[in-house]
């Protein structure tokens, strides 16, 4: 039960990390940085698992760069990240945010 909701949050933190960047993108390894500042620890491989997940539910698309993973924030994941959309596995963002 916890490490399901640690995953709810960890998307959540993703989705929202990307809307608040002006291009809607961010490197994965900006994107680890920012879950782990927020006190959500996740290994690399953990956040490639997510963003493979998040790409299935059409919410972002990756692209590489050599190694590195870019991610995309799809406009249906701009409307999760500011609560407009629900989707099950991603907690959804408290209004007060």
């Amino acid at each position: 039960m916890l490490a399901e909701l640690m995953r709810e949050h960890q998307r959540l933190v993703i989705l929202r990390l990307l809307s608040e960047d002006s291009g809607y993108d961010l490197n994965e390894s900006i994107l680890h940085d920012g879950i782990n500042a927020m006190g959500l620890d996740i290994s690399r491989d953990g956040l490639r698992t997510q963003l493979a997940w998040l790409v299935e539910q059409g919410l972002i698309t990756l692209s590489a760069i050599g190694n590195i993973q870019l991610a995309h924030l799809t406009s249906r994941g701009l409307d999760v990240a500011t609560g407009r959309a629900r989707v099950p596995g991603i907690k959804r963002p408290s209004p007060a945010n």
